[in-house]
């Protein structure tokens, strides 16, 4: 889409690179579209529950503070005054981190987490935080704590999780701008399921406090430029990430000739996880189509074979809910009984596993890991889909709706958290009922710019795609 063609539009769909370049000539003012973008959440937020922590006066004076920064020609960077929205678990100082769940203590935050510490030092808006389930350990929005978010195209669906809000809100228009965290899929997924673009990149390229293993902070937007104006912002260095990487600057040049990049690159297709829900055929069929634009395009398409198995993945499973059952047995009573009755049950099946059962279980991480690298050595990227379905009802905590086969949906996504490769959903498609369908695109480990770079050659390859949905479209 061209500034043109934006300027037609309201200014809560806005990308975050056409508000810069009016606020830079003055055509705009981030007070301006900070109030359009509150009067436009105002209208969706009692059908979607997307917020939390939604002030519209401070972020009005935030955007007067960018807007004296712009008129004197000393904005802090690229974001100045862009409106932005942040996960509920990653840290704002003086805020309470409450994890999606009523068992935590709404204690005040000491700091910025480092990605939010980043985009305020940019000069962001944040409007609000947005929404997860309890401790970020569904694919859904179901919380304890928080009213269920809707997906923005069906209210019926869920916008996927555990970064839920953050979709919900990128799809609604919520401004241009929003971050979640991934450990197995949690950007991925919502991103899908939203029809948005979520870039989950190489562990430790955006610094995150506390780091644990796989687990990341990503841009989700609409466009593919404004998640790159988002890295370039949120990859400087931070000691508290103990896995942190050495400074890249993320160098974006692919606008003028994005679709150069394809022509002899050797992309992967994969249609078989090798585990977890069949591949639906809308899905299929979606990304297909998405391999044979690529390959017109110059791409060599090289199928896959499935390197995921069903011992890897329970195996994660497994250690996943050792890890839950010890945290949640360290709550107080009172606490550990506001947990969502389905965590609590997947958590405490893991109650009688034995020593050497977790370590094999824990080792499966490692083994994941070895799988994905050995099966993508041969290729510049794979493609794949995100989710194996569309999005499922909004009130389940999982798509098979079971505590003991919770992960079956993300065999595509979580190899790529324990590989540590970059990895983003872009939209490809739409089911018969009109939900979107994402396409993965994974890279090499530390690759983010050239994930970056096919998404966007992809995302010129697809064309326009469908209005985005509305809240006059729910009467």
């Amino acid at each position: 889409m061209n500034h043109a063609t934006e300027r037609a539009l309201p200014l809560n769909e806005w990308s975050a690179a056409a508000l810069v370049a009016a606020y830079r000539c003055r055509a705009l003012s981030p007070v301006e579209v900070t109030r359009a973008v509150l009067a436009h959440m105002e209208r969706w937020e009692p059908l979607l529950h997307a917020s939390y922590l939604w002030r519209p006066e401070q972020a009005l004076q935030q955007a007067q503070q960018s807007e004296r920064r712009w008129q004197r020609g000393e904005a802090l960077g690229p974001l100045d005054g862009v409106p932005l929205t942040l996960k509920e678990n990653i840290a704002t100082r003086g805020d309470p981190t409450p994890l999606g769940t009523r068992a935590t203590r709404p204690l005040a935050a000491p700091d910025d987490a480092p990605p939010a510490a980043r985009l305020r030092e940019s000069g962001c808006i944040l409007l609000c935080k947005t929404t997860m389930p309890d401790y970020g350990m569904l694919s859904s929005s179901v919380s304890s704590l928080h009213p269920l978010t809707r997906n923005p195209w069906n209210l019926g669906k869920t916008p996927g999780g555990s970064s839920a809000g953050a979709a919900a809100a990128a799809a609604a228009g919520y401004g241009p701008l929003h971050l979640g965290t991934d450990i197995g899929g949690s950007i991925r997924l919502p991103a899908g399921w939203c029809g948005i673009y979520g870039l989950k990149p190489s562990l430790g390229r955006i610094p995150i406090d506390p780091p644990y293993t796989g687990r990341v902070a990503g841009p989700m937007t609409r466009t593919v430029q404004d998640a790159a104006l988002m890295m370039q912002a949120l990859c400087w260095p931070d000691e508290r990430d103990s896995m942190a990487l050495p400074f890249q600057a993320i160098q974006w040049d692919a606008w003028d000739a994005p679709l150069e990049m394809l022509r002899g690159v050797r992309i992967g297709l994969l249609l078989d996880a090798g585990c977890g829900l069949p591949v639906a055929p809308q899905v299929q069929a979606a990304v297909v189509q998405a391999a044979r634009l690529l390959e017109a395009a110059g791409a060599v398409i090289e199928p896959m074979a499935p390197f995921l198995t069903p011992h890897m993945l329970s195996g994660m499973d497994f250690a996943w809910r050792m890890r839950s059952h010890l945290d949640l047995a360290a709550l107080a009573p009172e606490q550990r009984d506001a947990v969502l009755p389905y965590i609590r049950t997947w958590a405490d099946s893991a109650a009688d596993l034995s020593g050497p059962q977790t370590f094999v279980a824990c080792n499966q991480f490692h083994a994941t890991r070895l799988a994905t690298v050995q099966a993508c050595r041969n290729y510049d990227y794979v493609i794949s889909p995100t989710a194996p379905i569309a999005a499922f009802d909004a009130q389940l905590p999982g798509p098979t709706n079971d505590p003991l086969r919770p992960l079956e949906h993300i065999a595509f996504t979580v190899p790529f958290n324990m590989s540590e490769q970059p990895a983003a959903s872009i939209q490809c498609g739409y089911t018969d009922d009109g939900l979107p369908i994402g396409l993965q695109i994974a890279g090499q480990r530390f690759d983010d710019l050239g994930v970056l770079q096919l998404s966007r050659a992809f995302e010129v390859l697809r064309g326009n795609q469908r209005p985005w949905p509305a809240p006059e479209d729910f009467g």
